[in-house]
C-alpha cells in the first residue's frame, strides 16, 4: 500500500476534482445548445492510465458512473495504437455508451512520452438523427431507430476533426451547426483537463504523481469499506415497476451487506422488451454507485477506489442489462430512475436514518422539433421527504442533476411560448417530512412540430417511507384549439400544429414518516 500523508492526500483530492470542475465550466461556457450551456446536461472526469476514475465533478450521476465504460472501450480498441494529440468518441450503448444522445470524448494525456491519465467528458446532444426529432422516438424497438451510432472511434488528430467521424455525425443530425458547436466545446473541455493534469504531474514528478493517485484511489476504497461495514449485515429486498402501456414491468433487487462488501442482484427483473426502456449494464452500475453513496457517506471521494467493494449482478438480457440491438434511449433517462428507486428502497432497510422516500422517479423528457430545430428538456419534480427534512420542490433528483432552460432562453431559441410555469401545489406526499411538489409547465407552439414524451410515474406513484404517503402521479395533456384536452400517454410521439399547447404536470415526491406528525403543521 502506498503511504501518502493526509494533508497531501486532501490537497490532491481537491486539485484533481477541480480539473473536472474546470472542464465542466469550459464545456458549458463554450457550448452552442441551450441543453448544455443552460441546463448543464454534461459531465466531466479524469482517470488514471488503467481507466479507473481518479476524480469527477458533481455533475450527472448516470453519466459519471457509466463513463468508465467509455474509457475502457477506447482502451480496448486503441490501447496499442494511441498517440499524443488524439481524441476518441463513443456513444454506442453496446460499446461503452449509454444512449445515443450522450456522446463521450476521451483524450489520453501524456507527459515526457508516458501516458499519465485520461480526460473525458460526456454531453447530451439534442439530436443525433433517428426517426423523430430529439432521437428518442417512443415507438423505437431497435437502437438504430434512435440515431447515429459511434463505436469507439478516433475523432481528433492534432486539434482537427477527422472526417471519418465528423462528417457522418453531422450528416445524421437535423441541427449540424449546433452539433458542431457542442462538439467543439467538448474538445476544448478535454484540452483544458489534459493541460491541468499535465501541470500537476510535472509539478509533482511523474512517479510521485502516480503514488499520490494510487493512494487517493486506495483511500476511497478504505472509506467505502468502512461505511459499508457500519451497515447491518443482511439481505435487503425491494421491487418496483416501469410503466409500459397497461403493463407493469418489474425491477427487483436484493442488496447483500456482508462485512465490508455490498452486492446488488437484480434476479427476477423483467426481461428486455421490444421498446426503448431497456437499460444497458453501465447504466445499472451507475445507479448502484449512486445509491450506495446516498446510503453510506456522500463525503467519500468519488473515485474508482470507492466502488471496488461493490458488486453487481444484472441478468443478461433483462431490463437492466439489455443486449443488442434493443432500443435504449429511455433506459438511460427513465429506467435508471427506477433502478435507483429500487436500490434505495432496499437500502432504506439497512440505513433508515439516511435514505429518503422516492423522488419523482422520472426525468419527464420533452423533445420537440422538425427539420429546422431540435429542443430537449427534462423537467424537474418533487424530491422525497428525508429523515429530518422535507423534500425540495421543482428540482431534479436521482440519476440526473440538470437545471431548467430559462423561459427567456427557451423563447429566444425555439418557436414556442411558455404559457405557464410554476410549482404543482399539493403534489408532494404527506408525511412527518412531506415530499416536495412537482412542476406545471405549459407550452404553446407557433409552428408545426413533432413532440415526443418519455416519462414515468404516470400510473405508479413515487413511494413514501416510514409511513409516509406517496407523491402524486404525473400527467401530460395536449390542448388543441376548439377541442377537449387530451390526456397523453407518458411515452408517445405526436404531431402538433400552431396554436396547440402541451401541459406537463410532473410527479411530487413521496413523504417520509407519520403524516400526523407533519413538521409543517407544528
Amino acid at each position: 500500500m502506498v503511504r501518502v500523508d493526509p494533508v497531501t492526500l486532501e490537497v490532491a483530492r481537491n486539485r484533481f476534482a477541480s480539473i473536472a470542475d474546470e472542464m465542466g465550466v469550459v464545456l458549458r461556457r463554450t457550448a452552442y445548445s441551450p441543453n448544455i450551456k443552460e441546463r448543464a446536461d454534461c459531465s466531466a472526469a479524469v482517470f488514471v492510465p488503467s481507466g479507473e476514475m481518479l476524480a469527477q465533478a458533481e455533475h450527472i450521476p448516470v453519466h459519471l458512473g457509466s463513463m468508465p465504460a467509455s474509457v475502457a472501450a477506447v482502451l480496448d480498441r486503441f490501447g496499442d495504437s494511441m498517440q499524443p494529440g488524439m481524441q476518441y468518441a463513443v456513444n454506442d450503448p453496446y460499446f461503452g455508451g449509454t444512449h445515443l444522445n450522450d456522446l463521450t470524448l476521451v483524450r489520453p494525456v501524456y507527459l515526457e512520452g508516458r501516458i499519465i491519465g485520461w480526460a473525458a467528458n460526456r454531453a447530451h446532444h439534442a439530436d443525433v438523427g433517428g426517426e423523430a426529432p430529439g432521437s428518442m422516438p417512443a415507438h423505437a424497438i431497435h437502437v438504430d431507430q434512435e440515431g447515429h451510432r459511434v463505436p469507439p472511434t478516433a475523432c481528433v488528430e492534432a486539434g482537427q476533426w477527422l472526417p471519418e467521424f465528423v462528417e457522418p455525425f453531422l450528416a445524421a443530425t437535423r441541427t449540424p451547426a449546433e452539433r458542431l458547436g457542442d462538439l467543439s466545446a467538448q474538445l476544448g473541455a478535454n484540452e483544458a483537463g489534459a493541460l491541468r493534469l499535465e501541470q500537476i504531474a510535472a509539478e509533482m514528478g511523474i512517479e510521485r504523481f502516480f503514488e499520490v493517485a494510487t493512494a487517493l484511489l486506495d483511500y476511497g476504497e478504505r472509506r467505502m469499506r468502512a461505511a459499508i461495514a457500519a451497515l447491518p449485515d443482511g439481505v435487503y429486498r425491494f421491487g418496483d415497476a416501469m410503466e409500459w402501456g397497461g403493463e407493469d414491468l418489474e425491477i427487483r433487487v436484493a442488496v447483500t451487506i456482508d462485512g465490508e462488501h455490498a452486492a446488488a442482484d437484480f434476479a427476477g427483473t423483467c426481461e428486455q422488451i421490444a421498446g426503448n426502456i431497456n437499460a444497458v449494464e453501465a447504466v445499472t452500475r451507475s445507479c448502484l454507485y449512486y445509491a450506495m453513496r446516498v446510503a453510506t457517506d456522500p463525503t467519500i471521494p468519488a473515485n474508482g477506489g470507492c466502488y471496488r467493494p461493490i458488486a453487481l449482478r444484472a441478468p443478461v438480457g433483462s431490463l437492466v442489462n439489455a443486449q443488442p440491438p434493443a432500443a435504449v434511449a429511455a433506459g438511460n433517462v427513465e429506467t435508471s430512475q427506477r433502478i435507483a428507486d429500487v436500490l434505495l428502497g432496499a437500502l432504506s432497510q439497512a440505513a433508515p436514518d439516511r435514505v429518503p422516500a422516492a423522488g419523482q422517479g422520472t426525468m419527464n423528457n420533452v423533445l420537440i422539433g422538425n427539420d429546422d430545430f431540435a429542443y430537449y428538456e427534462t423537467v424537474g419534480g418533487g424530491q422525497g421527504g428525508r429523515p429530518g427534512r422535507r423534500g425540495q420542490s421543482g428540482i431534479h433528483t436521482g440519476m440526473t442533476n440538470t437545471k431548467n432552460t430559462p423561459t427567456e432562453s427557451l423563447e429566444a431559441h425555439y418557436p414556442f411560448r411558455v404559457i405557464r410555469y410554476g410549482l404543482r401545489s399539493g403534489s408532494g406526499g404527506a408525511g412527518q417530512y412531506p415530499g416536495g411538489d412537482g412542476i406545471e409547465r405549459e407550452l404553446e407552439f407557433t409552428v408545426a412540430a413533432t413532440v415526443s414524451l418519455m416519462g414515468e410515474r404516470r400510473r405508479i406513484p413515487p413511494y413514501g417511507l416510514a409511513g409516509g404517503e406517496p407523491g402524486a402521479c404525473g400527467e401530460d395533456w395536449l390542448i388543441r384549439p376548439g377541442a377537449a384536452p387530451e390526456r397523453l400517454s407518458g411515452k408517445c410521439t405526436v404531431e402538433v400544429s400552431p396554436g396547440d399547447r402541451l401541459l406537463v404536470r410532473t410527479p411530487g415526491g413521496g413523504g417520509w414518516g407519520d403524516p400526523s406528525r407533519d413538521i409543517s403543521s407544528a
